[in-house]
């Protein structure tokens, strides 16, 4: 599976030490008095930094972004992100006849007086992997800032996002009193960047504006019957959930009073519509705020989920939402400890973590089995409690430390809302070599379409098989689903262009890795149609399907990889091809493919066209089926409607042949 270059490993800097006299003759004679000479000692302070650089050439160029400078006991580590500044078409004045052209001129840079600036996500250009900082402390007046200039090439219908190196830069920094609007006059400094070749490129400017890193706003909207998780019943609350890896967090208790559609339990399409309705009408170009909605019940799983997490539906923005349940009742064993048989609403602590959990996975986090802490999930920590350290007890409230280094250090464009969708490998991101992927040992992944040729329009079901080899006992993921989070891959066309595809509901906290033995395998089934760059089988001809299952194991990320061939056929007549192009066309067709619901009609409309198609039918009977036979809101579910669907013709997957067993006998189908 192609992926992007990952960064080489960057020496940190080593401490500087004061120039102390060594010649005892230049030593001053401790008998005769001396003058004091004032000695200015310098250091770059931590928090975050307003970051302005403007290209040597380029008149109308300008790149404005932060840079975190996180101080610990082995002295600095940074990393910064750039946005191109807006340009703003002036008209001239007074009007003159006949009409002359606008002006161009550059738009203007960020207030630093309102702290830590969050920029559009359409601008995002570069990250900063800062390769040499002032590491403790200096008693001249400058230092050298090394980096690497990472360009963010984002996603686009002719091929996932992916990183370019455009190589090694310098840049003497020099303390100058900072201008009007900075906080700190003494924290500013200003350089010209140089590339490998010694020559002048830029003009770089740095002013500290706050002690934190990064800010954002997590929003809780929650039935008036659960809970609003607010902390863990102590001294942990998501400002101290924030100040444990630099980050400003803000919390707005919204909407206490949002109404249940359907009943207590919801539907991942009912989660959905009421984020788009409820939550706070704010744009995530001006704000990173995270959506959580807090609820009784949820159909897909226990405690926790995330619905929204791929750029493919309507509103085409990945991770913004994701719902816990107030009512789920704890198990009344002993290994819940001291909240078993207790209503998950009112265990106050492991309620608080599961949402402090769902939203590290809306800020672009993996589970984390390396210790107990947030990113791990609720019953593997509950199982591995003591006698002597009950669960909760036994939580650790804090990130593990590969995630604290993440959320801290991560490019801006992977962590926040409305960034890259849930999924994006740490591996393809420039931080550091150990985010690395390594090649999973002892298992093989094998994937075998449903039908070896589909008809344009329909989507394309695959059969996939994570198996142990003869080396005996491995520990992979539990399932293989998209829903569980373990699984993306991209589909590449005759052109040799590539799609990828990633989850977009998630069940986020139940979900602990499972022992293969020799010969043992985990299998499951994917339905494939779109991705974040559109259809993913656009046109007919011969395409590629490479399904990459990943997952954490101590701290590090696993992958194996495996791929198949599929045949799209051309449309028969104008009819077919009339449905493949309103299915191809409707970015909501995957959205109702996935979560069903009454709410995205765009999505509905080219599903029944596509049903009204004889050649299309059969690939599609199954999803109006399901739809159908889940409730939405006030209507009621009509298991005999969608059985009605599901004759001899109907194409299903194994894994979907399952699920309509639920609501009627198994379909003879292929």
């Amino acid at each position: 599976m192609p992926v992007s270059p990952i960064a080489p490993v960057p020496p940190l800097p080593q401490p500087l030490p004061l120039p102390l006299p060594q010649d005892p003759a230049i030593l001053p004679d401790p008998l005769k008095p001396i003058n004091p000479i004032p000695i200015n000692i310098r250091s770059v302070r931590c928090g975050c930094y307003l970051l302005q650089y403007k290209p040597i050439g380029s008149a109308l160029v300008a790149y404005d972004g932060t840079l975190r400078v996180q101080c610990h006991s082995n002295g600095r580590t940074a990393s910064g992100d750039l946005y191109q500044r807006s340009t703003i078409f002036l008209p001239p004045f007074p009007p003159k006849f006949p009409p002359k052209p606008p002006v161009i001129v550059l738009g203007p840079a960020p207030n630093p007086a309102a702290g830590i600036p969050i920029l559009p996500r359409a601008k995002y250009r570069y990250y900063l992997a800062i390769t040499q900082i002032l590491e403790h402390f200096t008693l001249a007046n400058s230092f050298t800032l090394g980096f690497q200039r990472w360009r963010f090439n984002a996603a686009t219908a002719g091929s996932p996002a992916s990183w370019t190196n455009e190589g090694n830069f310098t840049a003497v920094m020099a303390w100058i009193p900072a201008p009007a609007g900075y906080p700190s006059t003494g924290n500013y400094l200003e350089g010209d960047v140089k590339d490998a070749a010694n020559t002048v490129v830029g003009r770089l400017k740095m002013g500290w504006i706050s002690s934190y890193l990064r800010k954002a706003t997590v929003e809780i909207d929650r039935v008036p019957q659960a809970e609003a998780p607010l902390n863990n019943g102590s001294t942990v609350n998501w400002k101290a959930i924030g100040d444990g890896i630099g980050w400003e967090i803000t919390v707005d208790q919204s909407n206490a009073d949002v109404a249940e559609p359907s009943g207590e339990s919801w539907s991942n399409a009912e989660c959905h519509a009421t984020m788009l309705a409820r939550r706070a009408a704010i744009s995530l170009d001006s704000e990173w705020r995270y959506h959580v909605l807090c609820v009784r019940r949820l159909d897909a799983t226990e405690r926790g989920i995330m619905y929204d997490n791929g750029a493919t539906d309507s509103n085409n923005v990945p991770r913004e939402g994701c719902a816990i349940s107030s009512h789920w009742m704890i198990p009344n064993v002993a290994s819940w400890g001291l909240v078993k048989g207790m209503r998950f609403g009112a265990a106050t602590a492991p309620y608080f973590r599961t949402a402090v959990h769902e939203t590290g996975h809306a800020m672009g986090l993996y589970h984390n089995t390396v210790d107990n802490g947030y990113l791990n999930t609720t019953d593997v920590i509950a199982a591995s409690a003591t006698a002597a350290n009950p669960f909760p007890n036994n939580i650790q409230w804090s990130y593990a430390p590969d995630d604290q280094k993440r959320l801290r250090h991560m490019p801006d464009i992977y962590v926040r809302p409305g960034g890259t969708p849930f999924g994006t490998s740490y591996g393809t991101t420039p931080i550091s070599p150990d985010d690395g992927v390594f090649d999973a040992q002892g298992v093989v992944l094998s994937v075998k379409p449903l039908i070896d040729a589909v008809p344009l329009g329909a989507p394309v079901r695959v059969a996939v098989s994570l198996e142990a080899s003869d080396e005996g006992p491995v520990q992979v993921p539990p399932s293989l689903s998209l829903g569980s989070g373990f699984v993306r891959g991209v589909v590449i066309d005759p052109s040799g262009t590539a799609r990828s595809f990633s989850p977009l509901v998630l069940c986020t906290d139940h979900e602990s890795l499972q022992t293969l033995e020799k010969n043992q395998s985990v299998t499951d089934s994917l339905t494939l149609l779109r991705g974040g760059q559109g259809a993913l089988f656009p046109s007919a001809g011969v395409y590629t399907i490479q399904v990459e299952a990943h997952w954490e194991a101590a701290g590090a990320e696993i992958s194996a990889v495996g791929e198949a061939s599929v045949i799209v056929t051309s449309p028969v007549d104008d009819s077919h091809a009339t449905a493949a192009l309103k299915i191809l066309s409707t970015p909501d067709t995957l959205l109702t493919v996935v979560l069903g619901g009454d709410h995205l009609t765009d999505g509905i409309e080219a599903i029944q066209q596509a049903l009204s198609n004889p050649v299309l039918r059969p690939h599609y009977a199954y999803i109006e089926a399901k739809r159908l036979a889940t409730r939405f809101g006030k209507r009621k579910p009509d298991q005999k409607a969608a059985a009605a669907l599901l004759d001899d013709a109907a194409v299903l997957s194994d894994s979907e042949r399952k699920k309509a067993s639920q609501f009627s006998a198994a379909p003879k189908g292929s």
